[in-house]
């Protein structure tokens, strides 16, 4: 299990919970700093000490495989499992270069150490003001409530409400610093995996150049280092994309906090102070506790738990309701108090006090109290948001907002529809249309692909095989209502035909899967933890647009599990190629680090400056050469593609066409690949596009290789 989410919404309660997976979370943070920082030092070492090279080596591969990153949410993606095992591979590449014990190359400043240091001064150092600022404020805040509450009730009104406006400034102060440190803590956390990881990266591909002995070692790390450049900027763009569904999530709840309180099983939870009675002459003290309250079984319990002092938690108490008094001011000498009476302790009664007499309200209410105010808490539900194949950027360029709402509601009023001619009709540009189709699905009450099904979607992408996963979300499309399965089937139809024209649209498999997973896919409730599931989203819109012709065309196993039955725990797939029977690694989807120029600033996606280009510059040879793909002549079609030309015009000349012969057996896992046995010769053997596969002819058949499965000849 990872670090839990944190939650906006739990920033107003700041429960005794919510304060320990803050800490969770600064705890990591810190680990990752001192990690960084001792990284950086050793590093230093390697270019300081030429004689102690092998010494340092070993501390840097000793240090790289002991770290593991964790992640947010209870399960990872593959590119974010192939991110964690990055590490242990970068030691595994380090101890045998050791043996060669060549020059290592003087670029490390460059390529390592001060794109680290510039992480940890800017990223991380950021957040170590923040944790201080947001500890102050902890202090100030609670220590002038407790001021405030000592107030006597006796002091005239204009005081008291003065006093009153002050504490309420004060606290909503205090809860937008709260806000803005929790998104900072979680955004660090998904920021370090690129971050961290692409520096990296860029150090091992510059110092294998220096390696002349370890050219051949170089060589078989290509492989390793362009899965991993996917792995990357699959977790960038999923980062992009959850990102700007968190911040706009934050800015709804600081809005209105109290229409996105999450769903409890308590009737009412939150802090009050609890009157402790002393023997004479030491009077009385208020001790503030976490309460919690649940109407059906009227039980009650509260802990003790002081901000001020750490955090400190203390043993807890649990009683039966028996029933609640409001407490007037000329009966005690404090405001916002009521009595609860427990119906297991006899003659026990206990005051409390409230922040604020809207809280003690709420509280009477829950409780039973003869005052009680009708208050309801309410979770807002906000409903998210096809012209040439071959048009670059198909569906991830937006068009013109005005334009998109004209033509909605042209489409969407029975008057105007009929009059709409989208082939025909010079008014409507692709990106115009492609928009309002993503807008509608958006704008649909309840997702196509249903709030009910949602999470047995998400459980699937989140474990299994490649085969499991497919079998599991062919079973649930056919428990879709038949109407949203028709519908489901006709888009998914189009968008295979999108992907099949990718080397001229650009839009692969995965880039569809960014934009239609929050397209076709949302939950009913908007929460932190559900918006890291982001990702999965996109990985079965993946699934379905590669599988299309078995998930709509042919019924479903009958015998296959229910979702709920999926949960094991996945196969750790190796990275890399394993030269063992049986270790195929999956093959990754390409995707195109893609800079497209939008209008009118609609795009929710990275624009050409902002897009971030260096994961595949900063790993491409000494002297990268940058060439433009073909493509309709304008100002928006410059698309660019690094390490020197198209991605197929560099797989075609890594390897002279040649004969290979089947070491290990093999069957197929898709049409596109050959099934053998030991000693099938191959001809016209040939590099793939996608790394780890060979391309070949057996018996008159062309299909894909697993390269650990052969031996070329």
């Amino acid at each position: 299990m990872g670090l839990q989410p944190l939650e906006f919404s739990d920033c107003y309660l700041d429960s005794p919970w919510f304060r320990e997976r803050i800490r969770a979370h600064e705890a990591e943070l810190e680990r990752t700093n001192k990690f960084i920082k001792e990284l950086i030092k050793d590093g230093k070492n390697l270019i300081a000490a030429t004689k102690s090279l092998s010494v340092a080596q070993r501390k840097f591969a000793h240090s790289l495989r002991d770290f593991k990153f964790e992640f947010i949410g209870d399960a990872v993606t593959d590119d974010e499992r192939c991110i964690d095992a990055s590490l242990r591979e970068f030691s595994n590449f380090l101890k045998n270069l050791e043996e060669q014990r060549e020059i290592m190359a003087l670029s490390v400043t460059e390529t390592l150490i001060k794109p680290l240091e510039k992480f940890r001064k800017e990223q991380l150092g950021a957040v170590k003001e923040e944790k201080k600022k947001f500890d102050k404020e902890t202090e100030k805040n609670y220590s002038l409530i407790d001021k405030h509450l000592n107030l006597s009730a006796k002091k005239k009104d204009s005081h008291l409400q003065e006093a009153d406006i002050q504490v309420e400034q004060n606290r909503q102060h205090f809860y937008e610093l709260s806000l803005e440190y929790v998104c900072k803590l979680q955004e660090i956390q998904e920021r370090k995996k690129f971050e961290f990881v692409e520096p990296m990266l860029s150090f091992f591909q510059g110092m294998f150049t220096f390696y002349h002995q370890g050219h051949e070692l170089a060589k078989d790390f290509n492989h390793y280092k362009m899965e991993l450049q996917i792995n990357i900027q699959n977790t960038r763009n999923r980062f992009e994309g959850t990102r700007s569904e968190v911040e706009e999530l934050m800015n709804k709840i600081r809005q209105n906090p109290k229409d996105h309180k999450r769903a409890s099983q308590f009737t009412a939870e939150g802090y009050l102070y609890v009157q402790e009675k002393r023997p004479a002459p030491f009077g009385s003290s208020w001790v503030k506790h976490y309460c919690m309250y649940r109407k059906a079984a009227k039980k009650f319990n509260m802990i003790p738990f002081e901000h001020r002092s750490g955090g400190k938690l203390g043993d807890g108490e649990v009683f039966f309701l028996k029933e609640c008094t409001k407490r007037h001011t000329d009966s005690i000498d404090r405001r916002f108090c009521f009595d609860i009476e427990a119906a297991d302790r006899p003659g026990v009664s206990l005051t409390m006090q409230a922040f604020s007499e809207e809280e003690r309200k709420q509280w009477l209410e829950a409780l039973g109290g003869k005052e009680a105010l009708s208050h309801s808490f309410n979770t807002a539900i906000i409903p998210r948001p096809e012209g040439s194949i071959n048009d670059q950027g198909l569906y991830r360029v937006v068009g013109v907002s005005s334009k998109v709402q004209r033509l909605l509601s042209m489409l969407m009023d029975v008057k105007t529809c009929n009059e709409v001619d989208l082939e025909n009709s010079a008014d409507w540009e692709v990106k115009t249309i492609t928009s309002a189709l993503k807008q509608y699905l958006r704008s649909l009450p309840e997702p196509l692909m249903t709030y009910e099904l949602h999470g047995d979607f998400i459980v699937p992408a989140k474990s299994g095989s490649p085969e499991s996963r497919v079998n599991a979300i062919h079973f649930l499309v056919h428990k879709l209502p038949e109407k949203n399965k028709e519908m489901l089937d006709i888009l998914v139809k189009h968008l295979t035909n999108v992907s099949n024209h990718s080397k001229q649209n650009l839009m692969t498999v995965a880039n569809l899967g960014v934009v239609f997973g929050p397209t076709l896919m949302r939950p009913q409730e908007e929460t932190v933890a559900a918006l890291m599931d982001l990702k999965f989203q996109n990985i079965v819109v993946e699934i379905l647009i590669e599988n299309h012709e078995k998930i709509f065309r042919t019924p479903p196993d009958t015998t296959f599990p229910e979702p709920t039955c999926l949960s094991a725990s996945p196969p750790n797939a190796p990275p890399r190629q394993s030269k063992r029977q049986g270790q195929r690694t999956k093959r990754p989807v390409a995707v195109y680090n893609l800079c497209l120029e939008l209008e009118d600033g609609d795009n929710p996606y990275p624009s050409k400056e902002d897009t971030p280009t260096s994961s595949l510059d900063s790993l491409s040879s000494p002297s990268p050469v940058t060439t433009a793909v073909p493509g309709p002549p304008g100002p928006d079609k410059n698309h660019l593609l690094a390490d020197g030309g198209s991605f197929g015009d560099w797989a075609s000349t890594i390897i002279r066409s040649r004969k290979a012969r089947a070491v290990y057996p093999c069957e197929a896992e898709h049409s596109s690949e050959l099934s053998f046995e030991i000693g099938a010769i191959f001809e016209d053997v040939q590099t793939s596009r996608e790394p780890g596969w060979l391309e070949g002819t057996l018996n008159g058949k062309r299909g894909l290789i697993p390269q650990n499965y052969v031996k070329l000849l």
